[in-house]
């Protein structure tokens, strides 16, 4: 009875929102891990909750959710929850795009859409992989590509399976990196070997898809040079 009463005190006096850097990640981490203790189908549907609204209407910050999942649910877990709804919230943003959002979408980023349009014309033989590749080595961010897709033609099949599919690496780095700093108790800990080396084997099985990927899209994707050689600071992953 104490317990519930303490954690009931904390939400009383702590407004919960999104968080906007990593102090604010972690603090919200530590509460809601000692909350889920005592409820943790609550908090499961509350991280829910906030990131399919965070896909949905495409608001950019993934990558904290991504890493709160690592912390509160695990390494596998947190990646398995994030893949699935990533691909969810995206295609619900899709949905939403194609009902309501079209002519908003041309009207404030002409250039962008003709520019996709093309490329994906030029690749519909092979468009699963080309939407892959734009998940992989986006030349447009993320949030882009799921408001103009409807726009494009693009079957909401493919759509679902490529953001599943394409940012598992994303998801992967993100959700790994939360559950080792959850583990973190000094700044000495990061400086680990331990903690070095399993950052470094996060970025090496982050890399393999990529590789392949861009690999395939060398042979059978037509894209310009410029699109090949495109800059992830370009593309931030703001899913």
């Amino acid at each position: 009875m104490q317990t519930v009463l303490l954690i009931l005190s904390l939400l009383k006096n702590r407004s919960l929102k999104f968080p906007s850097d990593l102090e604010e990640l972690r603090e919200l981490a530590e509460f809601l891990q000692y909350y889920k203790q005592e409820h943790q189908s609550y908090v499961l549907l509350l991280f829910c909750a906030a990131y399919l609204y965070k896909q949905s209407f495409a608001i950019p910050g993934s990558s904290f959710l991504n890493i709160l999942a690592g912390a509160l649910f695990g390494p596998w877990m947190g990646l398995l929850l994030c893949s699935a709804l990533t691909s969810v919230g995206a295609t619900c943003c899709y949905l939403l795009s194609g009902a309501f959002g079209k002519q908003f979408v041309v009207y404030w980023f002409p250039d962008k859409v003709a520019m996709l349009q093309r490329k994906v014309e030029e690749n519909r033989s092979c468009l699963f992989f080309f939407l892959l590749f734009l998940r992989l080595f986006p030349m447009t961010p993320n949030w882009f590509l799921n408001l103009a897709s409807p726009i494009l033609n693009i079957p909401v099949s493919q759509f679902f399976f490529s953001v599943l599919i394409g940012l598992i690496p994303y998801n992967f780095i993100c959700v790994q990196t939360g559950a080792i700093l959850s583990q973190i108790t000094s700044l000495d800990a990061i400086f680990s070997w331990g903690t070095l080396l399993k950052l470094l084997a996060i970025a090496m099985v982050a890399l393999i898809p990529g590789t392949l990927i861009k690999k395939f899209s060398q042979t059978h994707l037509k894209l310009d040079e410029k699109d090949q050689s495109v800059r992830l600071l370009n593309g931030k992953k703001s899913t």
